[in-house]
C-alpha cells in the first residue's frame, strides 16, 4: 500500500475517531503513546455506555454476567437486559476495547474462569448450564465444549499463554494442523442415513481432531507457539484447507449419544475479501484473525489485501454503500454488541456515517499493518 494512501487513513481516524480507535492506532500501531496520553484516552474508554455496563455487571467472585455464549437462555428475563452479560460478549468486548490486561475486572474476570467453584457455581442456575458444566471438557479438539469458550476467553484478555491454558494452545494448533492428513471432509466424517434426527448431517466423534473459530482465535492471541516452522506449518494448513473444503459443506459432533453444532467449525473455505461486501462483519473478523496468525503466508489473506487497498481508494477512507435504509439498519444492529461470530462497534455512536467509515477504515489499516509486521 502506498504509504501517502496509509497516512490519509490515519490522519482520518485521528481527526474523526473515538478513543477505542484512537488508544488501538496509536497503542498498536503508531506506537506513540506516552504514558500520560495513554491514561487519559483509557480513562475516556472506561466512561463508555458499553464498558460501564459491563462494569456493573461484575459479580463479586469477579465473574461478569451468567453463563456463556448462552444469552438466548437468559434473554427476556428481568434482570438480564443486554447481551453484555453474557461472559462471552463481555470478555470480547473488553478484547475490542483493548482493556489492559492488569485492569481490575480482567483480573478478577481471568481467576473466576480458573475457580473451578466459581465455574460450578456459575453454571448451575439453570438445568441446561448443569451438565454443559458437567461434560466442560468434552469436544476440546474440534470445538463442542464450554472449556473451548473459556480458554478462549482468557486468551482473547491476554492470558492464553498461562500455563493452565497453554495445553488448549497446543490443542489448537494441531487442530489446524489435522487438515494436512485428510483429502476431503468425508475422510473423518460418518454419515448416517436412517437415522431419524430432524437435521441429519455428517459428524465427527468428540475426539477428533477440526479447526474451530475459537481454535483460531486462541493462536492469534497467544505467542508460545510460535515460531518460523509452526507459523509456516499452519499457512500451510490453512491453505491445504481452502483447496479441500466444499461450500456445501456441514458437520455435527457427537458427544456420548447426543450431536451439538461446533462452534463455527471450518467446513467451507476461507474467502478473500470483496469490495461489495465490506459489510460483512464475521468476514473481516475472521480475515483479521487469519492475518494474526500467518500474515501474507495464508493466500485468502494476501488477496484480501490487495483488495482493501483498492477499496480504500485515493482518500484512504473505507465506506460501504447501502443500498437501503434497511440495510443500514442491519448492520448498524449487527454491531451494537459483541457476539460470537461478529465484532462490535468501536465507536460509540452510529448517528452519524462517519463513525461508520471510522470502523471500517481502522479495520483496514489494522489488517495491512498485521500483514507488514508478520512478512
Amino acid at each position: 500500500m502506498k504509504q501517502k494512501v496509509m497516512n490519509k487513513s490515519i490522519d482520518f481516524l485521528l481527526e474523526n475517531a473515538g478513543p477505542v480507535i484512537q488508544y488501538r492506532l496509536r497503542k498498536e500501531i503508531l506506537k506513540d503513546l506516552t504514558q500520560n496520553e495513554e491514561e487519559n484516552l483509557l480513562e475516556r474508554i472506561y466512561q463508555l455506555p458499553h464498558f460501564k455496563l459491563v462494569e456493573s455487571y461484575v459479580k463479586p467472585n469477579g465473574y461478569i454476567g451468567s453463563g456463556m455464549h448462552s444469552w438466548d437462555n437468559w434473554k427476556g428475563q428481568v434482570l438480564h437486559e443486554t447481551p453484555l452479560q453474557d461472559g462471552e460478549a463481555a470478555a470480547r468486548l473488553l478484547s475490542y476495547y483493548a482493556i489492559p490486561k492488569e485492569h481490575p475486572i480482567i483480573e478478577g474476570y481471568v481467576k473466576a474462569l480458573k475457580n473451578q467453584e466459581i465455574l460450578k457455581e456459575e453454571f448451575s442456575y439453570i438445568p441446561p448450564e448443569i451438565p454443559r458444566f458437567e461434560n466442560r471438557y468434552l469436544g476440546l479438539n474440534n470445538g463442542g465444549g464450554l472449556m473451548v469458550l473459556i480458554y478462549t476467553c482468557q486468551a482473547l484478555m491476554g492470558y492464553g499463554d498461562d500455563e493452565d491454558v497453554k495445553p488448549f494452545v497446543e490443542t489448537s494448533y494441531k487442530a489446524f494442523e489435522s487438515l494436512l492428513h485428510i483429502n476431503r471432509l468425508e475422510d473423518i466424517t460418518t454419515f448416517n442415513p436412517n437415522s431419524k434426527k430432524k437435521y441429519n448431517c455428517p459428524y465427527i466423534e468428540q475426539d477428533v481432531y477440526f479447526p474451530c473459530q475459537y481454535h483460531l482465535e486462541t493462536l492469534a492471541h497467544t505467542e508460545s507457539w510460535r515460531n518460523d516452522e509452526s507459523i509456516g506449518k499452519i499457512a500451510k494448513a490453512i491453505n491445504y484447507h481452502d483447496k479441500i473444503m466444499n461450500d456445501n459443506n456441514s458437520m455435527a459432533i457427537k458427544i456420548g449419544s447426543k450431536y451439538y453444532g461446533p462452534l463455527w467449525a471450518y467446513v467451507v473455505p476461507f474467502k478473500a475479501f470483496e469490495i461489495n461486501k465490506v459489510g460483512d462483519v464475521a468476514q473481516r473478523k475472521t480475515l483479521t484473525h487469519l492475518a494474526m496468525v500467518g500474515g501474507d503466508e495464508i493466500d485468502v489473506v494476501r488477496k484480501s489485501a490487495e483488495v482493501v487497498k483498492e477499496a480504500l481508494g485515493e482518500d484512504g477512507i473505507l465506506r460501504l454503500d447501502f443500498e437501503s435504509s434497511y440495510q443500514k439498519r442491519r448492520f448498524k444492529e449487527s454491531l451494537k454488541y459483541p457476539g460470537p461470530y461478529t465484532e462490535v462497534a468501536l465507536e460509540p455512536s452510529y448517528k452519524k456515517d462517519t463513525a461508520i467509515w471510522c470502523d471500517l477504515t481502522f479495520w483496514a489499516v489494522q489488517l495491512l499493518h498485521i500483514i507488514e509486521e508478520k512478512s
